[in-house]
């Protein structure tokens, strides 16, 4: 298959207005070109235990936290692609592992009612997963429009622009359509800088040139502490 199933990289996270985006995004004109998907609006679907256990760890900023997601690229059928992505972090590393399969393979595997379609070393590290976080279920969807560049001499290094994201915590299938609760605010949008090594110069003198300075940002994170602020789970961290 023609997908990247191994990732190793840091993500760097920037909360941007869309006026500083298309001021980035005409700085780095000579040194990028779009990915293959263009702009295009991912759908994730988060697992989690009932206790929230996952998000609860990842939000305290520990040094090592991990999380199990499916991931598809437009809306999907019965036997659309999905990915089912592990993605680990320790220290400033990101560790991303993904399996493809379709739809429904994805979702009777997550649920324990079959064995992964296929065996490798990435579906027998989520197989484990699953088995040390017991009685883990969907628990958050997350969706958002993407912009995602690479840049010409150096295709590690990536820049994407994500804004309407949106979460919530019914309907809980990638089969279901796009809704729910925004995370930011209209005008805003997340601008993530995806690399393996060091940032190019060019875009170290953007970043300078506009003051935009780095933050830490959780989707997901911030769909947990939306719910705890509506009261939908009483799962307080400690």
């Amino acid at each position: 298959m023609g997908f990247q199933k191994s990732f190793k990289r840091r993500e760097l996270k920037y909360l941007i207005t869309n006026e500083q985006r298309e001021i980035i995004k005409e700085s780095m004109r000579p040194y990028t070109v779009p990915d293959e998907y263009g702009r295009s609006t991912i759908r994730n679907l988060y697992y989690d235990t009932p206790t929230k256990l996952l998000i609860r760890r990842s939000i305290e900023k520990p040094v090592y936290k991990e999380k199990l997601r499916a991931r598809t690229y437009g809306l999907p059928g019965h036997d659309s692609p999905v990915f089912v992505e592990i993605k680990k972090k320790f220290k400033d590393v990101v560790y991303k592992r993904r399996a493809y399969m379709t739809l429904d393979e994805q979702e009777l595997y997550l649920a324990r009612k079959i064995e992964a379609p296929f065996k490798n070393h990435i579906t027998k590290e989520i197989d484990y997963f699953i088995k040390l976080y017991e009685n883990l279920e969907p628990s958050v969807y997350l969706s958002y429009d993407r912009e995602a560049y690479y840049a010409k001499d150096d295709h590690e290094f990536r820049i994407t622009f994500d804004d309407n994201i949106l979460w919530r915590d019914t309907d809980l299938s990638l089969s279901f359509g796009v809704y729910g609760e925004q995370i930011i605010d209209n005008g805003m949008c997340l601008m993530e800088i995806k690399v393996a090594d060091a940032i190019p110069r060019w875009m170290v003198d953007v970043l300078s040139r506009e003051k935009i300075r780095k933050t830490s940002f959780s989707k997901y994170g911030n769909a947990y502490l939306s719910m705890l602020k509506a009261g939908k789970t009483c799962f307080i961290l400690k």
